[in-house]
């Protein structure tokens, strides 16, 4: 799996972005080949990926990544991890005197991670679970290809919706010991010693841990040969936005000239809801899109609910989906398809494009914050073709707004980076019928590049667009949620027929289809957070968000900065800003 590439280094900041970032993970390690006669993929693992050596001399691979979260947010997982341990008692006692010992049972296990320990160990799984006849493994040497393959003959449907509690519960593959970075000065359970504020997160780039963050920069950088720059995924309504903040400064101010590509995610709900937190969350999302857009390639925000302000609307729906949207568990699922797919381009093992060139096309003129859309699934019959599920759709895009900002009717689009994914075995143009002109101008076109791009122009015409096809699609292997609906066969296409009653098979891959956009529906739509955070006064309504140095004319200038990138996404044919009657009913 060596060989010269463009390395990542992919960093995840706060307990949300852990649970993306591990069905991020769980569909990169799904993907991944073994077999060294194998044809190569689509896209090339080595650029996310790093091989090492444990003591006993197997071979590992592991994510080239960066994990902080908060006390108490393991679980069950250990922070230095299982692949490099020496098997040796290094903690022997040489007290002589009296010793008390209190001892406490460890936290359970769902079954998924009972299956993957038996893994670990050598064992094989019950036989009535597999669907061929499993190979017996040496307990010596468990390989990743071995858990792999176990876990895909294992045909269980995993119903973790009630047992996982934090990100661990579901992570199926293991972590370099220098990933995890428990940040201890804050909790990630009870009312006390919570990490909420904007400023606790800034204050938090001081001392012991700026200084572990930047060891462990250094180590995953310092191997990369090709370093193309850093994906960063961070919590946006909670206090590592402003830690988040910090980073991104830090990575632009040492790292200068790499990409950095900056995902600001929010979940759909939060189980302690009160009014003055909704404040403090709209006040760091506010704070954490003005400063992590200055120090990034560009900043995106992700997230599933209607919208970023104090009075959301209803949560994004997508057609042939059946989640449930008080789950982090499912709505963090879907977010990390569409990641999947927005982040193919400068993964692909042959024509990509590095992030800087990805951020420079999609960033002109000063506007570092792009949205994001995704259909997920993209609605493609099993046997039809690209321009028969575009036409369906003549009249709207069929993909939904990820970002909190729907598109505006009639709105420019400055430029977009449209990518789609997992077709494989679809025609991509319509076959000519003998005898028979073709139905619309989109099945005369000779290429699924040519159907796509007339498609999206005939909605955004004379719009710098790039495009990626990508024929293999992500897979989806336990413990993925199945939260699809009947109308899917296996591989994520509609199906003429529903199967039987308690038939249905697990949906095993997707198509999906996403955009990044640069466009005018980004103005009313940052102007409206900023008006609804110019008018809160923190020293009324939560005193306490101005603490660990924060004043409020640091507040108002970012306002003004808000403001001021607004501005940058006005209608250059009218010089004027284009406005939204939603804008008006949040303010």
């Amino acid at each position: 799996m060596s060989g010269v590439c463009r390395e990542v280094v992919t960093l995840q900041l706060g307990h949300y972005s852990n649970f993306v970032g591990t069905h991020w993970w769980n569909l990169q390690d799904a993907s991944l080949c073994y077999e060294p006669d194998s044809p190569p993929g689509d896209l090339q693992s080595d650029v996310l990926f790093r091989e090492g050596v444990t003591l006993g001399g197997q071979v590992t691979y592991t994510p080239r990544l960066i994990a902080m979260d908060l006390k108490g947010s393991l679980h069950t997982l250990r922070q230095d991890g299982s692949l490099y341990e020496s098997g040796k008692d290094s903690g022997a006692l040489t007290w002589q005197g009296q010793v008390m010992m209190h001892q406490h049972s460890p936290p359970a296990k769902n079954t998924f991670l009972q299956d993957l320990e038996k893994l670990d160990n050598g064992e094989i799984l019950a036989e009535a679970d597999f669907t061929s006849p499993p190979v017996p493994q040496s307990s010596d040497a468990v390989t990743m290809e071995t858990v792999n393959r176990s876990l895909e003959r294992a045909q269980k449907m995993y119903k973790l919706e009630g047992s996982v509690r934090v990100w661990s519960d579901f992570l199926r593959l293991h972590l370099h010991p220098r990933t995890i970075s428990v940040i201890n000065q804050y909790n990630h359970d009870g009312e006390s010693h919570r990490l909420e504020a904007f400023s606790q997160g800034e204050a938090l780039c001081q001392g012991s841990v700026v200084e572990e963050l930047e060891d462990r920069l250094h180590f995953f950088v310092e191997e990369c040969d090709y370093l193309q720059g850093f994906q960063v995924f961070c919590d946006l309504t909670d206090g590592f936005s402003g830690l988040g903040s910090r980073v991104t400064e830090l990575l632009r101010d040492s790292y200068g000239g790499r990409g950095i590509l900056t995902w600001g995610l929010a979940p759909i709900n939060h189980p302690d809801s009160t009014s003055v937190k909704e404040v403090y969350r709209l006040l760091n999302h506010a704070l954490g899109t003005v400063q992590m857009a200055n120090h990034s390639s560009f900043f995106c925000p992700l997230t599933l609910r209607g919208g970023l302000g104090l009075r959301p609307t209803s949560p994004v729906s997508f057609n042939h989906v059946n989640y449930d949207s008080t789950l982090w568990y499912h709505s963090s699922a879907l977010l990390a398809l569409a990641l999947d797919t927005m982040t193919v381009s400068y993964r692909l093992r042959s024509h990509s494009t590095p992030m800087w060139q990805l951020a420079d096309a999609l960033t002109v003129s000063g506007r570092k914050v792009v949205a994001a859309y995704g259909a997920i699934p993209f609605p493609m019959m099993h046997g039809s073709c690209l321009p028969d599920a575009l036409n369906v759709y003549a009249d709207a895009l069929p993909w939904k707004p990820l970002s909190a900002c729907p598109e505006l009717d009639g709105g420019r689009c400055f430029g977009q980076s449209v990518t789609f994914r997992g077709f494989e075995g679809q025609n991509l143009v319509s076959p000519p019928i003998p005898g028979s002109p073709p139905p619309t101008s989109l099945h005369s076109l000779q290429s699924g590049e040519e159907v796509l791009a007339a498609y999206i122009s005939s909605h955004y015409p004379s719009s710098p667009m790039a495009l990626q096809l990508v024929s293999g699609p992500s897979k989806l292997t336990p413990p993925f949620p199945q939260i699809f609906s009947q109308s899917l066969g296996s591989q994520g296409f509609l199906q003429s027929q529903y199967p039987p009653l308690g038939s249905t098979p697990a949906v095993s891959s997707l198509p999906v289809l996403t955009s990044l956009q640069s466009s005018t529906a980004l103005g009313p739509w940052l102007a409206g957070t900023q008006k609804m955070a110019s008018a809160l006064d923190p020293r009324r309504v939560a005193p306490s968000f101005l603490s660990n140095g924060l004043e409020i004319s640091d507040l108002q200038e970012a306002m003004e900065q808000l403001k001021s990138l607004a501005f940058c996404y006005r209608d250059d044919s009218s010089g004027i800003l284009r406005s939204s009657s939603d804008e008006d009913d949040d303010d």
